[in-house]
């Protein structure tokens, strides 16, 4: 068989296109997926949101951004926001700041057994569902045969001693407080991990250099793990904007909708109330929120990666 110069360019051209349609190929059902339940959910609940719908009726009527008017006049909507950011701007503190020195803490033994011991015990409490760890402390908090209140009286802070949720001021910082319990081991667990990908050649070479622990953790360990921190801090943002089963759980939003955060403010509205644009309007504010936050952080940890 004799072939020219001059085709070798249009074989190579042809195989490339093929090679695309292959690709294209494979992407295209997972392509299909996103955009079926994701994108077009989107779509569909922007369209929701300006709208007055009857879900159980089915009537709906155009109203333009009055849905969005009543949202932002809204206190109870601004209380659930504030709630929202709280329990983020805490969630970071504890999910991330916290996590990142207990999982260096771990890594940093010598002892392979206490290191494989310590995250299995820290990361025990992820597996408790999240149901069923909001009834565990809704016991504990329970203001007379609760275990909190027992035990302050024990060590002699019976005067600390109060209705955990049942009272506006200190109802919220409780839930959040029991979230952090649930979820601080997996987040530990995840630093480890990136903790271990770290070369062990840089901290003997700062140790050499004199370089005491906490210098290594700060000059070490977090420029390394930084991905690891822009990817938690998106998690635990996006996670703190979506809860809901901590706060149905134990207080319902109540007492006096001090609890109400942006979720179980969508679940009112929407299946009590029967105003599912307004519901709408809310999950679209949730959206936008995380989005922006995301967008934010992965442009951050991207002027700032390491490689290594």
């Amino acid at each position: 068989m004799i072939t020219t110069a001059g085709s070798r360019p249009r074989i190579g051209r042809r195989a490339r296109g093929l090679g695309r349609i292959a690709g294209l190929a494979w992407v295209l059902p997972a392509l299909i997926v996103l955009v079926v339940f994701v994108y077009l959910p989107l779509a569909q609940n922007f369209a929701f949101s300006v709208q007055k719908w009857d879900i159980y009726s089915g009537a709906s009527e155009f109203v333009g951004l009055e849905n969005y008017e009543k949202l932002f006049g809204d206190p109870v909507f601004w209380s659930a926001l504030r709630n929202n950011v709280l329990y983020s701007l805490l969630s970071i503190v504890f999910q991330v700041g916290a996590a990142l020195v207990l999982a260096a803490l771990i890594e940093g033994l010598r002892s392979i057994r206490w290191r494989k011991a310590l995250r299995a015990i820290y990361f025990v409490p992820s597996a408790i569902s999240l149901t069923v760890a909001g009834l565990l402390f809704y016991f504990i908090y329970e203001p007379k045969l609760g275990m909190l209140n027992h035990l302050l009286g024990t060590l002699g802070l019976g005067g600390l001693a109060q209705p955990w949720l049942g009272q506006e001021s200190t109802a919220m910082v409780a839930i959040i407080a029991m979230s952090q319990w649930q979820g601080f081991g997996y987040s530990t667990l995840l630093f480890a991990v990136a903790i271990q990908r770290i070369p062990a050649e840089l901290y003997e070479a700062a140790s050499l250099d004199g370089i005491g622990p906490i210098r290594r953790f700060f000059h070490v360990t977090v420029p390394l793990v930084r991905e690891m921190s822009g990817l938690m801090i998106i998690v635990t943002i996006s996670g703190a904007f979506q809860v809901f089963n901590e706060v149905m759980v134990m207080t319902s939003g109540g007492p006096n909708n001090s609890t109400q955060v942006l979720a179980t403010w969508l679940y009112r509205s929407g299946f009590v109330h029967n105003d599912f644009g307004y519901a709408a309007a809310i999950a679209t504010v949730i959206f936008v929120v995380t989005l922006l936050i995301a967008l934010g952080q992965l442009w951050y940890t991207r002027r700032r990666r390491v490689e290594f």
